[in-house]
Formats: structure tokens, sequence, C-alpha cells
């Protein structure tokens, strides 16, 4: 196969995922609020992920807390991806399931949405994250893919990209959380969250 087929095959496989995008408007528009609902309580959004997906964690809670395209003021969002220490000790005193639990627990509150990506939805340290934030009453948002494994049923709300090749899903996750930027972008400044 020629770079040029290669190229054009998976822009192709991308048309493909993105093709039926529409059909996520109503749970794209739940995150929405879901957002807008914990920053204006006070709350922050809480991404975690593995992989490429721990880095796409780290690419949304930059833009909310820096910006996107608007000027406003910084929303409060972390990356539980991001501190080495954290990441390192944990999994050696106890285990990499619990790596991301022991972080919503210490810094989680009922006011927060903790937004958990995974491919594959069968990610251990995602799901325990995930039901501990929802044992103390945080709003939880599964972006995955594939057949939603079983994160679909531990979010309160889960988006699935139903494709089974990982590069795709993240791809559409990333569309999402960029959405996800500008419209908050909107939504502070035209007062949302005041």
């Amino acid at each position: 196969m020629s770079q040029q087929s290669s190229y054009l095959a998976t822009l192709e496989r991308h048309r493909k995922t993105f093709a039926v995008m529409e059909e996520h408007q109503e749970s794209v528009e739940q995150l929405l609020e879901l957002t807008r609902q914990s920053l204006k309580r006070g709350g922050k959004i809480i991404f975690l992920g593995n992989g490429g997906s721990a880095a796409d964690s780290q690419h949304l809670a930059a833009e909310f807390m820096v910006r996107y395209k608007k000027e406003r003021g910084p929303l409060a969002s972390i990356a539980l991806t991001t501190d080495t220490s954290i990441l390192t000790a944990h999994p050696n005193d106890y285990e990499f399931e619990t790596v991301f639990e022991r972080q919503v627990l210490g810094l989680g509150k009922p006011e927060d949405l903790v937004i958990g990506l995974t491919t594959s939805g069968q990610s251990e340290n995602i799901n325990r994250a995930l039901k501990a934030a929802n044992d103390m009453g945080a709003a939880t948002v599964a972006l995955t893919g594939r057949d939603g494994g079983k994160v679909k049923d531990i979010a309160k709300l889960s988006i699935i990209i139903r494709s089974d090749e990982t590069a795709r899903i993240q791809e559409a996750h990333m569309f999402i959380g960029h959405w996800l930027c500008e419209a908050m972008d909107e939504v502070v400044l035209s007062g949302g969250l005041d």
C-alpha cells in the first residue's frame, strides 16, 4: 500500500467515525449543562485518562484554566494525570487501579464534575474513580468508545463513540472536548456562570 493510499484510507476511517457524530448532540449538550452547573456551584472539572487519553485530559484542563478562543477568566479544572510523584508513589505503595480513585477522594467534592476518558470503557482505574465520585455526589461523565465497556454503567452520562479504532475514538473525544471549550467561552461571556 502506498503512503498516499494509507493516508487516504485513514482519512476515510476518520470521516466514517465523524459522519455519525450528530447522534451525540443531546449528550454533549447535557455535558455542557453539567459543566456549567458544576462551575456555577463553585466546583471544578476533573479530567482523567490513561495514555493518549491522559494527554487529552491535560490538554482539556489547560484549555479550561487558561483560555480557549476568547478572553475570559480561568475555569476551575485539573487533570489527575500530571503529578508524577502521585502517579509513581501510589502504585508503588498500593496499586495502579486506585491511583485516580485516591485523588478523587482527596480532591473531589460534590459540586465537581469528573470526566473520565477511556477508549475501551474497561480501565479499572477510571471506573473506580468515577464510582468514588458518584459516591460523594459529584457528577460523572465518561467519554468512551467501542460498546462502552463497564464504564457505561458507572458514569451518570456516557458518550460512546461506536468505533473499534482507538485513534478515531480519541479524535472524536477531542472534537467533543474542543466543542465544550468553545461552548463554555460563550456561557461565560453571556453571564451563564453569574
